[in-house]
């Protein structure tokens, strides 16, 4: 197949709908904002992703025709903006766990962005949310950097069977959640739990809940720990 084929195959197409579907539901659901986020998804050799400045400039209404098709060395292949700043985490996670996942999420999700600004790392509270563990904060690196990419791939090492399940994220502070899922309707619904888990922790505190949930989690752990899932 060519390249000009392989772009406009029936998996590119509805790909790119389906991210731009998912594009338009994280807006709407606050887990990115206007600020920043973005997507991609691996089809083979090629991935999948939302322009730059998706949110600023066009409050994440985007379409199926504004979504980009790129190939590893950066060419945008179909569509007329530009790729994210992100490129290098995305990139680097597609070539590092492409046998495990084919989806990243980069969001600013609402709640979870508490976490991020504090640079503190999000226990998971929740029986929804144990499957993916602890989520950790990686060292910082700017936005545009190839370092924030090294470091997001070193936090996922070790967790790669999380992905190939469900899901697998990370924070980096003062910027917000990368996550990879198994496909991205997995990595969409990750990206809910995250924030509705980091919700939990931060509303808790008015039900007089010790620090993050540390001593509540060690009870839910010792409750349900003992059963098998499904």
């Amino acid at each position: 197949m060519t390249v000009q084929e392989n772009v406009n195959s029936d998996a590119i197409l509805q790909t790119r709908e389906h991210l731009a579907y998912i594009g338009r539901m994280m807006f709407e659901r606050n887990l990115t904002d206007s600020a920043g986020g973005n997507i991609s998804v691996r089809v083979g050799n090629l991935v999948v992703m939302s322009p730059s400045l998706a949110g600023q400039k066009r409050q994440w209404q985007i379409n199926t025709e504004d979504v980009l098709v790129v190939d590893f060395e950066r060419n945008v292949l179909v569509g007329d903006g530009l790729i994210t700043r992100e490129t290098n985490v995305h990139l680097a996670l597609h070539q590092n766990f492409s046998d495990y996942g084919t989806a990243v999420i980069h969001s600013h999700a609402r709640n979870l962005m508490v976490f991020a600004a504090m640079a503190k790392p999000m226990p998971a509270v929740l029986e929804a949310n144990r499957k993916f563990g602890d989520t950790p904060v990686v060292e910082y690196a700017p936005a545009h950097s190839p370092k924030l990419g090294e470091n997001i791939v070193a936090s996922m090492r070790g967790r790669e069977q999380r992905i190939a399940k469900h899901a697998a994220g990370s924070i980096a502070p003062w910027h917000g959640l990368f996550l990879m899922g198994k496909d991205l309707d997995a990595a969409f619904d990750a990206v809910e739990r995250f924030d509705t888990n980091a919700y939990c922790i931060i509303m808790g505190q008015n039900l007089g809940a010790s620090p993050a949930f540390e001593k509540e989690q060690a009870h839910m752990e010792e409750v349900i720990g003992g059963y098998s899932e499904e």
